[in-house]
């Protein structure tokens, strides 16, 4: 029986040693992967919310450190985002019968640019875009305007990170 177990525990190693780097979060990335960066996001929008540049960096940066065991320097990283904010939009989506609007839609758009210098075939440039609906009668500021900005960063930067490293 013990010789039983002893042979099950070297199976089940081997088996999973077999299998590589295994992440939780789906990231694929090789084992010579060690660091990121994330250069700053400038905001190009139109309309401009001040430090949402700052918050969109900050906010990618926590992510990334978050969700896999790479290290965050400040140049020479491994893997590298840098874009910029091009969208800030509040836009009516509903109307009521006085012509008056019964929902809001807070859209932020970034463009981001992704190289691995690991593998430049990962390297990526794409447009990412969420939104947040609210209610019509509801001004965009204090804990509403937070949780709005909070809720399409969480959204972006999982998309980001689904699209860079998870592959999805």
């Amino acid at each position: 029986m013990k010789l039983y177990k002893i042979t099950l525990l070297v199976l089940i190693s081997l088996i999973l040693l077999g299998c590589g780097a295994y992440s939780f979060t789906g990231a694929s990335i090789s084992s010579d992967t060690k660091s990121f960066q994330v250069n700053y996001f400038q905001n190009n929008a139109i309309l401009v919310e001040p430090g949402l540049d700052r918050q969109f960096t900050l906010a990618l940066q926590d992510l990334l450190l978050n969700q896999t065991n790479l290290e965050l320097v400040t140049s020479n990283g491994d893997l590298v985002y840098e874009g910029e904010i091009t969208e800030y939009r509040i836009s009516p989506t509903t109307a009521t019968a006085d012509n008056t609007a019964a929902q809001n839609k807070l859209t932020i758009s970034v463009n981001v640019r992704f190289y691995n210098k690991k593998n430049e075939e990962d390297d990526l440039e794409q447009r990412f875009s969420f939104f947040y609906d609210y209610a019509g009668d509801a001004n965009l500021i204090g804990a509403q305007k937070v949780t709005a900005i909070e809720a399409i960063f969480e959204r972006l930067t999982q998309d980001i990170f689904n699209a860079t490293l998870a592959k999805w």
